[in-house]
């Protein structure tokens, strides 16, 4: 469930009438629609839905769906109390109708058990966006595809399930459109039921699942960064997704796995503190098993003493695992089993509070480089590695893909230096000279000329390249950092004069080695808005969006990206999915690509991208018909962008 809404207001309702009257009757529907708005209808004109559709259909519904099971107290109780109109709809993941209460502004009949609202089936309505978005979504009025809801406004909310990580279903409030519809009067209640029904959910959940639950919840509450674990899923907080590198957490999962899997605890080996009976407990983290010292027997909770609520409480094992992982010097994570009805259900791994200052300390210097922004494991090293070759005046390589920041790390480098002002050279621009002019005035003053920062150098003339050789060999130290991108073919000088400065190299990492740092380069890239405009943030599942992009350009197209958001929207509030560039919003494959399907599905992204999302124009460059070209995004699940 969300409870913040961030739905901007829209164009008056007249404008919009005006405006999907233009859509319907073939013509663009004007500047004033809001872009996301403009690709819902398209997508229900693309889905073949009719404007004068009587009813929505009909598909088979759900037999006996533990939702309704769950929500139906909820229901029962806000529906009569409903008033001015409103009315109460239920659908589940599937946007399919389960149960209807109140008024029938929802354009259904009493029976609504299987009525398809999804998309594809009725074109754009709160309930299908707030499944598809999970958050809050309001619709009104002439927003709607279909003729048959132009005078109804609807605000849903999503179901979530615990542990969950998309919604199971949606709670709708429609009611009759009011000409001025700032907000939708009956949000507060889709709210409030939404959280009753969260609320039942949450009771009804299995057993093991409450358990973890309130386990990672227990934990929270103390203020600590933890992370829960079954084997299927995890619940990680705020602070231990900023402490703890992906790869730590897939370890964690898969020893929590392990633990569920291989386990093999019975009641009667089960002494009255909650371990075994006579067997010092296992310690085994990521780096393999070791034994437990018996003074850490009672865990950071204490000892659990077995009572007749048991059956309702996890018994946490009183001796639990602390082991190091590599996210930083002395940072440490301590790992306790849970168990229930003699089984383990699963894992809650906290982070020491000391290992905490430990990581902070580590961060120093890398936080003392100015202009340099992210905290993720890959960067920290590659940056703490070139940080110690700069200490030294001597050359100093840094490699990468384009975009990855290269330039910017030799910047932040050579102002730790503090020489002077270094002379800039880029090998693209082709300038001739500059490096011969600088090696002559460094050999000339013995050192007096200023270091240089040579971008590009995979694209070096013959000339530069020969002059930097013969300067290198009379002096190996020498102030210069230089930035070379792989992938182009090198002769043999060049490849000679990358040898020699290999021996002082560092690789920087690709964006998507590193997208724990997109929230801290976001900020950095969104600087100060313009004077009169709100500054930029982000929805959650944009975020999630720009996390899950393969970002072939790196933070160059991050940032590109960025401002391209700002300089084109119109509305206020977080910037959504629906706000990115195609390319951006397309979530992942669905399924496992061939070598051929991942090119072919690259060079569609790619040609959508040069071509600002018009797929006519995609279609065209790419040779195939504009009909080809949609049926290869619903075969790559690229049709719902």
């Amino acid at each position: 469930m969300t409870s913040i809404d961030d739905t901007p207001a829209g164009p008056a309702l007249s404008s919009l009438r005006r405006a999907r009257d233009r859509f319907l009757g073939g013509r663009p529907p004007g500047d004033g629609v809001p872009e996301d708005l403009a690709q819902a209808w398209r997508r229900a004109r693309f889905f073949g839905v009719p404007r004068d559709l009587a009813a929505p259909p009909r598909v088979r519904p759900p037999v006996d769906p533990p939702l309704l099971a769950a929500a139906r107290p909820a229901l029962d109780r806000v529906a009569p109390t409903l008033s001015g109109g409103m009315g109460l709809v239920l659908v589940d993941s599937r946007c399919r109708a389960l149960w209807s209460g109140g008024s029938r502004y929802a354009g259904t009949s009493a029976d609504v058990a299987g009525l398809d609202l999804s998309e594809k089936a009725v074109g754009h309505n709160s309930a299908a966006l707030a499944l598809r978005t999970g958050r809050r979504a309001e619709v009104h009025g002439p927003e709607h595809f279909l003729d048959l809801w132009q005078e109804v406004s609807a605000v849903s909310v999503p179901l979530y399930e615990p542990a969950a990580g998309r919604p199971a279903g949606a709670v709708t409030v429609v009611a009759p459109l009011a000409e001025d519809p700032t907000a939708h009067p009956g949000a507060a209640i889709a709210e409030a039921t939404a959280h009753a029904v969260e609320t039942e959910l949450l009771g009804r959940a299995r057993p093991p699942e409450r358990l973890l639950l309130d386990a990672y919840l227990r934990q929270r509450a103390d203020g600590a960064a933890v992370v829960a674990l079954d084997g299927s899923s995890r619940l990680v907080s705020p602070e231990a997704a900023r402490l703890l590198s992906h790869e730590t957490l897939t370890r964690l999962e898969r020893r929590a796995t392990a633990l569920v899997r291989d386990a093999d605890i019975r009641p009667e080996n089960t002494g009255p503190e909650g371990a075994r009976a006579g067997t010092p407990a296992e310690n085994t983290g990521p780096e393999g098993p070791r034994s437990a010292p018996p003074e850490e027997s009672a865990g950071p909770e204490g000892a659990h003493t077995a009572t007749p609520e048991a059956i309702a409480a996890p018994e946490e094992f009183a001796v639990p695992e602390e082991f190091a992982v590599p996210d930083g010097a002395g940072l440490t994570v301590r790992m306790s089993r849970l168990t229930h009805g003699g089984e383990v259900i699963g894992a809650v791994a906290t982070v020491c509070p000391a290992a905490r200052r430990a990581r902070a300390a580590e961060r120093h210097d890398h936080d003392r480089l100015p202009g340099l922004m992210g905290t993720s494991r890959p960067w920290r090293l590659a940056v703490s590695g070139a940080t110690e070759l700069a200490r030294s005046a001597e050359p100093l390589l840094l490699i990468g893909e384009a975009g990855v920041g290269k330039t910017a790390l030799a910047r932040a480098l050579l102002t730790l230096r503090g020489a002077a002002a270094p002379r800039v050279v880029d090998a693209a621009e082709q300038v001739p000279g500059e490096v011969p002019r600088w090696c002559h005035a460094l050999a000339e003053r013995e050192g007096g000329a200023p270091p240089l920062l040579l971008r590009h150098a995979e694209r070096l003339a013959q000339s530069d390249v020969a002059a930097l050789l013969s300067l290198l060999e009379r002096r190996p130290a020498v102030p210069l950092v230089a930035t070379h991108t792989p992938g182009a073919p090198t002769g043999p000088c060049l490849s000679r004069l990358l040898d020699i400065l290999s021996a002082r190299s560092v690789a920087l990492p690709p964006l998507r080695e590193r997208v724990e740092d997109i929230p801290a380069l976001l900020a950095a890239f969104t600087g100060h808005p313009s004077p009169g405009r709100p500054p930029l943030t982000w929805s959650l599942d944009a975020r999630r969006a720009l996390e899950q992009h393969t970002w072939p350009g790196n933070v160059a197209e991050l940032a590109h990206v960025v401002r391209e958001v700002a300089e084109r929207r119109r509305a206020t509030g977080p910037v959504r999915r629906e706000e990115l560039p195609y390319g951006l919003r397309v979530p992942p494959a669905t399924r496992r690509l061939s070598g051929m399907e991942r090119a072919e599905r690259t060079a569609i992204l790619e040609a959508l991208r040069r071509h600002g999302d018009n797929k006519a124009r995609a279609a065209e460059s790419l040779g195939i018909g504009r009909a080809t070209l949609y049926r290869k995004l619903r075969a790559y699940g690229m049709d719902q962008a």
